[in-house]
This record gives C-alpha cells, structure tokens and sequence, in this order.
C-alpha cells in the first residue's frame, strides 16, 4: 500500500508551535509522508521570515505561498486571500496530497481549506468548534469546519458544538490541545537559562504580555493604551511583550507596543518571536500571563500560570479558574491584575482543572489521519440533532 501523504498548512509562529508535534508524529511513521506548505507571515520579513526556522528545524517545505501580507486593510487582506487561494491550488496541485490538515481559523487558513475543497482533497481540521466572539475568525473557523471531513477538537464541549454544526459524529474527535504536547516534551528552560537566553534580567517578579488584534473592535490600539497604562501600576515588575501576529490592526499596536519598550529600556523588553521554548520558559516563570492571546487560556493553566485575559477576542472560549477576564480600562486591569499576584487567588488555582487536557494530542492525531477511511470521505450528510417538539 502506498504511503498517505498528509500535507500541513502553516502561516504562523504560534500555528507552527502548535502543528511542531503533529508533524515530528507524521515524520517519523513510515506509513506517511509529510508534505508542508508554508505561507502567511512565514514568509514576511517584518514577521521575522520564520519559515528560516522551520527549515533549521529539519522540515523540508514542499511549497511557499507568498501572500504579500504588508497591507492589513481589508481591500490587503483580500488581495492576500486571493493569492493564497490560488497558490495554495497551485500547491496542492504539484503536491497531489491524499489530506489537507489545517489548524484554527485565520484567513489563510479559509483559503486554503477554499482550494483543497475545490481540488477534492479531504481536510483534517485542528481546534474546531471554538467560540472567539470578538474575531471574525469565528465566522472563519465555522466555515472551515464545514468544509472539513475530520475534526479534531481541543475540549468536549468544542466536539459538541461541531456535531451541533451537522458534522459527523464519528468523525469527530476530541483529543486535547496539541499545545499542551509543547509544555509535556520540550525541555523548559530554568529561570538563570532564561535570563542568559534572552539577556534579560527578569527576576521573579515580570510580567509575560501578548496582545492581538480584536478584529472586530475599530479602535485596537485604545484597549492597548489601557493595557500599558495598567502596567505602569507596577514598576517592579519587569515585562516582556511578544509580537503581535498578522491579523488585521497588527501594525498599529505594534507602533503603540514598540514604543513603550522604547520609552522603558530598563523594564521592558519587546520580542518579535521568542519561539515555543524561549515563550512557554517565559510563560512558566512569570508572575503572570497579560494580554489577549489564546495561550493565556490553553497553555498558561496547564502551566499553573494565573492569566488576566483582556477584552473581547478570546470570549466564548472554555476556560480554566485561573483565568480572570477584564475589561479593557486601566483601573480594572491594574486591580485583576492584583487579583492575580494576591496569596488568595494563587492559593484557589491549585485546584483549577485544564479542560484542554494532559498532551497526547498529536500522537492522537497522527493515529486518526493514518487509519481514516478516506474512500467516499468527500461525500458528507448533514448529521441532523433531532429538537424536541
């Protein structure tokens, strides 16, 4: 029998950490072939040209969708999608994959699952069934779940919702957050390794902030005002900010991020990628998790790491008692962020459950996309959820 290619879309750093495992996993079975297609910020210099590390890794990059990502308008965006759906059909044309695997619901990740589903490739989809109500992602990544043949989600009650969706129940899994595999198999390193890693002095006492585009908010670089404003509260805290990703808004909060770390050499410092190891260390070592990103609510927990999750992006989400919500206004985050730092609260944490699960995920994964039954895979019923009368 012949090997299954399993080709993997990837566009970002965090996306990339995450499908790292997943990929090592298909890698290394001789019954698959790993095909990569790596596209989006990957390829952008302002976001670091990250597909150079991806390569050091040891994966060989079957094909590079370049999208043009400078232009984070909408008429940019749209244009970027364009491309990317007809490289991505350029792509899975020369590769000939027998499954597309996709994970989350950014733009590109909606074209390529666009272009698979015209070439009649079948789609693995990662991390369905979320609800982010402050994004448009959430529109995304519901579409591409329609469009997907084998869902793989992060907690049960996102297994739910993608059956309530029409989806098949039995070809619908839940397996965990493949993020946690990070936490589970990288060698973390100590908090001394992570000073002369990064060349910062730390200390315990910092802060770890991420902070992305809310796509549906006209005004993003306001919330993060706020958010800085909040820290000031807190000088002896030193703070590491991590670049925001390529949606759309990224530059203006990059303009207002990068100078604040100018204006606060000594305490701040501004990374545009620490990568998995250097961010979950950092992520390990912090007083706290600050900011708007999913990793404050998947992989901080798992960590034992409080998180003051802000604003409206991650809403929706299933989350763990260590995290607290927030508006966005200096004063409610200065004081949850007390909240955080206090004896009580990290006292209650030590019982608070992760429902993303204990790693495995992409082991599990592996084993779903190597014994699927792709024959008449293309052909989907609508799964109907009887409603009482």
């Amino acid at each position: 029998m012949a090997e299954r290619k399993i080709c993997v879309v990837t566009g970002t750093r965090a996306e990339y950490g995450l499908l790292y495992w997943l990929m090592k996993e298909i890698e290394d079975d001789p019954a698959l072939t790993l095909q990569l297609v790596v596209t989006g910020a990957h390829l952008s210099p302002q976001f670091g040209d990250t597909w150079k590390v991806i390569e050091g890794d040891g994966f060989a990059i079957g094909a590079k969708v370049d999208l043009d990502i400078g232009d984070d308008t909408p008429v940019g965006v749209s244009r970027s999608m364009g491309l990317c759906v007809a490289g991505m059909a350029k792509a899975f044309d020369g590769l000939k994959p027998g499954i597309v695997v996709v994970l989350g619901d950014r733009y590109e990740i909606l074209a390529a699952a666009e272009a698979a589903m015209i070439a009649r490739i079948p789609i693995a989809h990662i991390h369905g069934g979320e609800a982010t109500e402050g994004l448009i992602d959430e529109a995304i990544r519901h579409s591409v779940t329609k469009m997907a043949h084998l869902h793989f989600a992060g907690a049960e009650e996102y297994r739910r919702r993608i059956i309530q969706l029409g989806e098949d129940p039995e070809r619908v899994f839940n397996v965990g957050a493949p993020g946690i595999d990070n936490i589970v198999k990288l060698d973390l390193l100590s908090l001394p390794d992570l000073e002369r890693d990064t060349g910062l002095e730390l200390g315990k006492d910092f802060f770890l902030v991420t902070y992305h585009p809310v796509t549906l908010d006209n005004d993003p670089a306001g919330a993060v005002g706020e958010m800085l404003t909040a820290l000031d509260e807190f000088p002896g805290h030193r703070v590491i900010v991590t670049g925001v990703n390529a949606d759309p808004g990224h530059a203006q909060i990059d303009r207002v991020l990068s100078d604040y770390a100018n204006r606060h050499p000594k305490r701040v410092s501004l990374h545009g990628s620490l990568g998995q190891r250097r961010y979950l260390s950092a992520m390990k070592h912090a007083a706290a998790v600050i900011g708007n990103s999913s990793s404050g609510i998947i992989e901080a927990p798992a960590l034992g790491v409080p998180t003051v999750n802000l604003g409206e992006r991650q809403r929706g989400r299933v989350r763990s008692a260590s995290i607290l919500d927030c508006v966005e206004k200096a004063v409610n985050i200065a004081d949850t962020i007390r909240k955080a730092l206090s004896g009580e609260f990290l006292e209650t944490m030590k019982t608070a459950v992760n429902p993303y699960g204990n790693g495995g995920a992409s082991r599990k994964i592996k084993d779903y996309l190597k014994s699927a039954d792709l024959s008449n895979i293309l052909m989907k019923r609508f799964h109907n959820i009887p409603v009482p009368a």
